[in-house]
């Protein structure tokens, strides 16, 4: 008796343990951690490739549905092995990966990929989705203007459409909008129409500016022509300018517009119920405005047409410059007809308001003509325009019997600031905000950087200091430019004059291909990197390739220029 206790008290514990064991509930039991349960290691491979494999603990299985690569573009994602038939209660009829699983992310433009999987354990227990974030090698960033494209490309079009209006809202308030503002003003305000009229002209005026502006980008970019060299011509922009000047003078009174008397009276006669302008100029004026505005070079228009050339989708490619155009005139829609109920009831500031649109068309003539004129004879007319225009400000402060010292202070001002003006026009001045720079010591000429860029005309000059760019390991800076380009003249004073770009520049190859002339030799220059158009900069590594993701397009400031710089040479 005595040993059969004795064998009782050493089995016990066991039967116990193996009671516990077979009464207990699958959630009592011991799990291995998700972690060890599924064991995942990433490794990077040759070619910027990425390698997942997951060690699958025994009893336990991955779900094949549950593998999430958010993050990832549709080409990049890994193809999935086929799995094992499972079904189960969580998820019905499946397939699951059993001991391993390994997978491979191919290089692409993603930076970062979101994993997700879930798996079970064959005793019962299903463990919550798990997830990880994974930088990804050698990611290829990718410019602003393939970054839209992009967009274009992968998102809805009601977005693509919200995304690029919003962008023309933006570029209303850019320099290559400024010659629309005058026009739009003049039509509407200075017709002394009624809010309703108003709105109507402003309304015809943008959709037809934005109709121009879609128009000319789908034709570049299905016919590849320079469109912004076309439309560039001396011949038209002297036109054009003549056009705002032939504006401007009736509204000092020289002479009054009028049509043939037969024709007038037709019209007349047609529109008799219409005041405060008319549509069909509204429509006209808004047609020159678009070829004026169409050839501004950036990069939401180069996106557009980047998409449009990649994909061949016309369609979708129209709406969007459509929709950019008309996110352009906006501002410019609610300035004219919103802004008109601030203004006092008609009276004698009518003929002032008339004689100050006169001055705005007047301004409008010369940023239309810039690209014709010379730095210093620009700048020289500026400063004729500011004495003009003060000379009309005191004469009116003369009759103002209220109100006549801030009109009479405005105009001193404006004067004494346009005899400066022309005073640096004669010295060969450039800058309107510092025109006695020529008469100061120690000064820095504003083309130091461009001086020292290597001009070229033809394709094959382009191929020879690349390839010797090549062969001395030196990164180069190809800088797309033309004479009627005003965005590159910009960039010429208050980028690569500026001390700390040319510095930034020791050792890099600087080239400017000159795309002035709409010939065989600029197209060929253009389509050597598919360039839509100046100012556009790109950078050639010491391989003599291209840094696609640091291209730039549009014009940027001395700061905007140094980050991206860095940005592509520390990527190398």
């Amino acid at each position: 008796m005595r040993v059969l206790l004795i064998v009782l008290c050493l089995l016990l514990p066991g039967l116990v343990t193996a009671a516990d064991g077979l009464f207990s509930s699958p959630a009592q039991r011991d799990f291995l951690p998700v972690e060890q349960a599924f064991e995942l290691s990433v490794t990077p491979l040759p070619g910027d490739a990425l390698e997942l494999h997951w060690r699958i603990a025994p009893g336990y299985y991955l779900y094949q549905n549950r593998l999430r690569f958010d993050g990832l573009p549709s080409e990049q994602i890994p193809p999935l092995p086929a799995g094992l038939d499972h079904h189960d209660e969580f998820f019905g009829d499946t397939q699951i990966y059993r001991d391993s699983l390994t997978l491979t992310v191919p290089a692409g433009s993603a930076r970062e990929l979101q994993l997700g999987w879930q798996g079970c354990a064959d005793a019962g227990l299903c463990y919550s989705p798990q997830s990880r974030t994974l930088p990804l090698p050698g990611a290829t960033a990718v410019a602003d203007d393939q970054a839209l494209a992009q967009g274009l490309a992968t998102q809805a079009l009601v977005w693509s459409l919200l995304g690029f209006f919003g962008l023309g809202l933006l570029l209303a308030f850019t320099p290559c909008s400024l010659p629309m503002l005058p026009i739009l003003a003049g039509i509407v305000v200075g017709n002394g129409a009624s809010p309703r009229r108003a709105l109507l002209l402003a309304s015809t005026y943008v959709v037809s500016m934005a109709l121009v502006y879609a128009a000319l980008g789908v034709l570049a970019a299905l016919f590849g022509a320079n469109l912004q060299a076309l439309l560039q011509q001396p011949w038209l922009l002297a036109s054009f300018a003549s056009l705002f000047v032939a504006l401007a003078l009736p509204m000092f009174g020289f002479f009054e517009l009028q049509l043939p008397a037969a024709l007038r009276d037709r019209l007349a006669n047609a529109g008799s119920r219409q005041t405060g302008g008319n549509l069909v100029g509204a429509s006209v004026l808004g047609l020159l405005s678009g070829l004026l505005i169409g050839p501004c070079m950036t990069a939401p228009l180069a996106a557009a047409l980047l998409f449009i050339a990649q994909s061949g989708n016309v369609m979708q490619g129209a709406l969007v410059l459509f929709t950019l155009g008309l996110g352009i005139g906006t501002p410019l829609l609610l300035l004219v007809t919103l802004g008109k109920r601030f203004l006092p009831r008609p009276g004698a500031w009518m003929d002032r308001v008339k004689g100050l649109f006169g001055f705005i068309f007047l301004a409008g003539a010369l940023l239309v003509a810039r690209p014709l004129l010379a730095d210093w004879l620009w700048l020289g007319l500026w400063g004729a325009w500011l004495v003009i225009l003060a000379s009309a400000l005191l004469h009116i402060a003369g009759q103002l019997q209220r109100h006549s010292l801030p009109c009479r202070a405005t105009g001193v001002l404006l004067g004494l600031w346009g005899m400066l003006m022309l005073l640096g026009a004669a010295g060969g001045a450039d800058d309107p905000w510092q025109p006695l720079a020529p008469y100061a010591t120690g000064t820095t000429s504003a083309h130091a950087a461009s001086d020292s860029a290597l001009t070229l005309t033809e394709p094959a000059q382009l191929d020879r200091e690349l390839a010797a760019a090549k062969a001395q390991g030196q990164w180069v800076l190809i800088d797309y430019y033309a004479d009627w380009c005003v965005s590159c003249k910009v960039m010429d004073k208050q980028v690569f004059a500026k001390p700390e770009v040319q510095a930034s520049l020791a050792g890099v190859r600087v080239l400017r291909p000159d795309v002035t002339r709409s010939d065989a030799n600029s197209q060929a220059l253009l389509q050597r990197y598919q360039v839509l158009g100046p100012p556009t900069l790109l950078w050639i590594g010491p391989d003599g390739q291209e840094r696609r993701s640091g291209r730039i397009t549009g014009e940027v400031n001395a700061q905007q220029f140094i980050e991206r710089w860095n940005n592509v040479r520390e990527r190398g």
